[in-house]
């Protein structure tokens, strides 16, 4: 599958690659393999959707999260790869979801990022292992952040 023709066939726009907030590496690349740091709903025009779900966010809102999330990851692996068709496959994914202590539905706002990946890269290369865990708050109280592993070329 090519991954740079599936984004523009879904009409899908990248932010900007997203700029480290700390002392961080946004990709890390060790052999084949791509560490992607944790990284946040980060929206064209710079700013992050904010909020907790089960709270200022509902199940919805904090999907759209997770799926901007992914595009903000997209970004940075096409700075750091110079190609989205370098990933061979997704390995595991991280998904943490700033929520209130009675939110349970974790893993359906995670999905957000899982089936964005799954269209791009498809869906047997583009799903991994993969945790979906609630926090109490995020960095600037962020919706989602989604840390990532990959294979790649």
């Amino acid at each position: 599958m090519n991954a740079e023709a599936r984004l523009i066939e879904l009409g899908l726009e990248l932010p900007p690659p997203p700029k480290p907030a700390g002392v961080y590496k946004p990709v890390v690349i060790v052999g084949n393999m791509a560490y992607v740091s944790g990284h946040g709903p980060l929206k064209a025009d710079g700013s992050m959707i904010v909020g907790k779900v089960g709270a200022e966010l509902d199940l919805a809102g904090g999907y759209a999260a997770a799926k901007q999330t992914g595009l903000a990851i997209l970004a940075s692996l096409r700075a750091n790869l110079g190609d989205l068709n370098r990933v061979r496959r997704v390995v595991k994914t991280l998904g943490m979801v700033n929520c209130t202590t009675d939110f349970q539905q974790q893993p359906q706002v995670i999905n957000g990022f899982s089936e964005l990946f799954a269209e791009v890269f498809g869906k047997d290369l583009g799903v991994g292992a993969r945790s979906a865990v609630g926090m109490g708050s995020l960095p600037g109280n962020i919706a989602v952040e989604v840390e990532v592993i990959l294979e790649i070329e």
